[in-house]
């Protein structure tokens, strides 16, 4: 599971995405400090956290749209719940159900953001919380095709205020190995993306960009680790913590109650 190669998807295992899983790993840590009972997961992927959380609640039921992953992580769990669905619809959970509801990276490949919240409210219990990540607009370095939108800070907290009583707006934060990373990266990105005089990126419909992007995106992680190959091996989790800026931050990191 963890050999998926996608970059949307991020492997564990494939050396030059270690930067890119690290960040997404971190709040698989920070939720298992706080959850517990009846955990839902949108968008769990090909695991990445599952077994995190799975140590820390009583029951974990995890969907996503990629039905043999889905197979694959049901098998490997098989005490716990996994059904591949198309989000945002939740109809098969009842009101009142979970005690957290856990989506990393999703709401932005989410057509319709507000039946997307307006359903994790439903399906939480009564002062129920949602963990939520998701890239923070202004520190991405192009266009990704796999997005429907990005969020600043304001709008995804305006966004979600329609729908929870309380919204703590926290970012994932980084040390100097990770923002050197990302500064490496962004020269990078920049030195591809000049090419693109007829700003295609913008232009062409999302359908068209995807292979293009999974391309030069596989290159220039690989690429990256050719030239900064210490320096990516060395990023670990702890390399990350939960900031109080999260306009400063790569990833938000949002904790909000119904």
């Amino acid at each position: 599971m963890s050999k998926y190669a996608a970059t949307e998807i991020t492997s564990a295992e494939i050396p030059s995405d270690n930067p890119v899983h690290q960040r997404l790993y971190f709040p698989y840590m920070e939720a298992a400090k706080i959850i517990y009972g009846n955990v839902l997961e949108l968008g769990c992927g090909w695991g990445r956290g599952v077994e995190t959380l799975i140590q820390k609640c009583d029951h974990y039921t995890g969907l996503d749209k990629n039905q043999p992953l889905i197979e694959q992580l049901q098998e490997a769990y098989p005490k716990h719940t996994f059904s591949s669905a198309n989000l945002p619809h939740l109809s098969a959970f009842k009101d009142n159900t979970f005690d957290y509801v856990v989506t990393f990276q999703v709401i932005e490949h989410i057509q319709d953001d507000h039946k997307f919240l307006s359903e994790i409210v439903r399906v939480l219990k009564p002062k129920g919380r949602v963990l939520l990540t998701t890239v923070n607009r202004p520190y991405s370095l192009s266009r990704n095709p796999w997005h429907i939108r990005e969020y600043d800070t304001q709008e995804l907290r305006s966004l979600m205020q329609k729908y929870f009583s309380k919204v703590e707006t926290m970012g994932v934060g980084g040390n100097k190995k990770v923002w050197d990373y990302y500064e490496e990266n962004k020269q990078s990105v920049n030195k591809i993306m000049r090419f693109d005089v007829l700003d295609l990126q913008h232009r062409l419909p999302a359908w068209m960009l995807r292979g293009p992007y999974e391309f030069l995106n596989r290159f220039n992680r690989n690429k990256l680790m050719a030239e900064t190959g210490t320096l990516a091996a060395s990023i670990e989790v702890t390399d990350f913590y939960v900031s109080y800026e999260p306009e400063k931050c790569i990833d938000f990191f949002f904790v909000a109650t119904k």
